[in-house]
């Protein structure tokens, strides 16, 4: 008996959920309006208390946990890798609202997402918004400058895809931030990207109706089931062009050339050279998508090259 209990026990705590410190990430939770702010610092292991600057990720869609984990350990947290710039760097990345910091990958739903009774909880479908997202990280980012360890000599934001409007947004607004890096967003908005992924499927007809009917009704934060809400989709279509070419920090702007956004960051691109914009550096990875992976002739991504780290 006495043995069934002690390998009950383990099997008990071998199951049990893992917190972001069994993972060297640091939490700290803060209230921002009606939301509870979970912010995860990733540090060089013994320099957690070293003065240094903050880099935050702004990171794209859908309502994944930041952490992500099964019986193999962690998944990756950041694209680049989970320890690039730890030497001059905090790492910083702030959890959607609504959803775990850190989930066990076999209690999640499509494109390990946090679906609690099959559709998004009401706390992130209510806040998933671009205003939400910039105040909050601005919120979150002058209560981590009271921090012994964070310096607030340069705040690096670093984006992709959704992400990239939040930083943008961000930078407009937040002097702090010194240097932007974007990757694979749409400076035009995201409505413009839905209706390129379209035209390719041909299912192009109904796209302008839908954002007409998106227009009419922005403020609609009700959605059907996993799907964004009118809301969501009208601010991350907002154009970030203007926000960009008037910053005067150093921006490194990233896209894929078989992006469907790529005709739009080629724009910007021009429009920079055209107004002899001197901060933003582009690069534009040839035939890559979204994610930089190469895709054939018929867009279908090739998964088994991995470009993130270059």
């Amino acid at each position: 008996m006495r043995l069934i209990i002690i390998v009950l026990l383990i099997s008990l705590s071998a199951s049990a959920q893992k917190t972001p410190a069994d993972f060297g990430y640091r939490e700290f939770t803060y209230k921002y309006l009606a939301t509870e702010v979970k912010v995860l610092v990733h540090s060089k292991k013994g320099e957690e208390n070293i003065k240094k600057p903050i880099m935050l990720y702004c990171q794209g869609s859908l309502p994944q946990p930041v952490l992500k984990y099964d019986n193999r350990g962690l998944y990756g947290v950041f694209p680049w890798g989970n320890d690039v710039f730890l030497d001059d760097y905090h790492l910083v990345v702030i959890a959607k609202p609504g959803v775990p910091s850190i989930a066990e990958v076999s209690t999640l739903g499509n494109n390990y997402s946090y679906y609690p009774n099959g559709e998004q909880s009401e706390e992130y479908r209510i806040n998933n918004h671009l205003d939400y997202y910039v105040g909050r990280n601005i919120f979150a980012i002058d209560k981590l400058f009271k921090e012994p360890w964070a310096s607030n000599k340069g705040l690096v934001v670093v984006s992709h895809s959704e992400g990239t409007y939040v930083a943008a947004k961000m930078a407009a607004k937040d002097k702090r931030v010194s240097k932007l890096i974007l990757s694979s967003g749409n400076p035009y908005g995201r409505i413009l990207s839905i209706l390129a992924q379209d035209r390719h499927t041909g299912n192009d007809e109904q796209t302008m109706e839908y954002w007409k009917a998106i227009v009419a009704d922005k403020e609609n934060d009700t959605a059907n089931s996993q799907n964004d809400s009118f809301k969501t989709t009208y601010s991350f279509s907002q154009p970030i062009t203007e926000d960009l070419l008037s910053l005067k920090i150093p921006i490194l702007y990233c896209y894929g050339t078989k992006d469907w956004s790529a005709p739009y960051n080629d724009l910007l691109q021009a429009e920079a050279i055209r107004l002899n914009n001197k901060y933003i550096t582009f690069i534009a990875y040839q035939g890559l998508e979204h994610n930089y992976f190469p895709v054939d002739d018929k867009l279908q991504p090739d998964y088994n090259v991995y470009n993130w780290t270059k």
